[in-house]
């Protein structure tokens, strides 16, 4: 994966307006060439366009993104999210709900994938993708508010609250997104996934919680506090994405790829919240 985010998966590989792109500078990043991926930099006027057009368009009048572009479209895809989640949850019978919801996860987790990995940055793919799981995302907040009455807006509060907060981290530089520190959170990431996966496969052959990892204990307590960790830090490799990208000239439609991505980070923040709140409510 070229980008910090996983989310953006080779995303500047076709970000450009159908120019090459120079290089980040001297400093190596992750995505840089020693990690399989091209650099990119600012539209370069002297060099020729790649071979391939650009799935995202090549012409003259493209527009390079601003950071009002990167707002304004994510503010829209967290906004469907939220509707679909509103509506699903006050609207539909949980039944239904729940119904609806397992199709929409696998659908959305497909639909994921194929963003990433197909560089897609549209209105249709990152909004179709906050839509559907905002139906996850509201048949869940309601069955964990069935059961804690008051958790889901802990939980909603606990994740802006993070948001936020790393945003100032980000924007004082209080942390640096180095390339040491990319390597080290997607490393975390990568352990703590085949952990998850390892207790799945494990699970399947036993009964119960083989490794404890979301059984409501201490080791449940800790892997949810190692995961919003981690989720954390991936807010500032989105942050420094999007900024990157900015600087880099990257056309305007790739806001909705860096919205993609933001959104599938807040949303794993706010499950992971949710879940370690569970866990004290059981206490």
């Amino acid at each position: 994966m070229a980008s910090r985010n996983p989310a953006f998966s080779r995303g500047f590989g076709n970000a450009g307006p159908g120019q090459q792109y120079a290089g980040w500078g001297n400093q190596p990043q992750y995505g840089a060439p020693q990690y399989g991926a091209p650099q990119y930099g600012a539209p370069a006027p002297q060099q020729e366009p790649y071979a391939a057009p650009s799935p995202y368009g090549t012409s003259e009048a493209t527009r390079y993104m601003t950071m009002d572009d990167v707002v304004q479209k994510t503010g829209l895809a967290f906004l469907v999210t939220v509707l679909s989640a509103a509506v699903t949850w006050t609207v539909l019978p949980q039944e239904l709900a729940w119904g609806l919801a397992i199709p929409a996860v696998l659908v959305a987790l497909v639909l994921g994938l194929v963003i990433a990995f197909k560089q897609i940055a549209n209105p249709v793919a990152t909004l179709a993708y906050g839509g559907l799981y905002g139906v996850a995302l509201g048949a869940i907040s309601e069955a964990f508010n069935d059961l804690y009455p008051g958790i889901v807006m802990q939980a909603v509060i606990g994740t802006f609250g993070v948001f936020a907060g790393m945003l100032v981290i980000y924007k004082t530089g209080a942390i640096r997104v180095t390339p040491k520190l990319t390597r080290w959170v997607v490393g975390a990431l990568i352990g703590a996934l085949v952990l998850l996966v390892t207790n799945w496969i494990v699970g399947i052959f036993t009964t119960g919680d083989p490794l404890g990892l979301r059984s409501g204990g201490a080791v449940a307590i800790g892997f949810s506090l190692l995961m919003i960790g981690i989720a954390a830090f991936m807010l500032l490799l989105d942050f420094d994405m999007a900024d990157e990208a900015i600087r880099r000239g990257a056309p305007a439609k790739f806001a909705w790829y860096v919205a993609f991505g933001l959104l599938v980070t807040v949303v794993w923040l706010y499950i992971e919240i949710l879940r370690l709140l569970s866990y004290f409510q059981d206490e």
